[in-house]
């Protein structure tokens, strides 16, 4: 398993289209994918899930994946998590 704790920088945090464009970059990935926030966890592949967490720009989460392309998996979205993508 891969893990990494990330500062969200974007401006929006996960919410429209920024979740949308995350979710859609995880399902880009065969590896199990999971954002963690606070006490609660989420598959990352869940457009629902995501934006339930309520993720907002200074907030930090765990971005972790088990699979074949983890670590590859989580630097994309980390990098979605820099800058909106809009």
């Amino acid at each position: 398993m891969y893990t990494k704790e990330v500062l969200v920088r974007c401006e929006s945090g996960l919410h429209n289209k920024q979740a949308t464009y995350f979710v859609q970059k995880a399902n880009e990935f065969s590896a199990s994918i999971w954002v963690e926030t606070g006490n609660r966890r989420m598959n990352a592949k869940s457009l629902l899930g995501i934006m339930s967490l309520g993720v907002v720009t200074g907030a930090v989460v765990t971005l972790s994946a088990e699979g074949p392309d983890a670590e590859k998996a989580v630097n994309a979205l980390e990098v979605l998590l820099q800058r909106d993508v809009y």
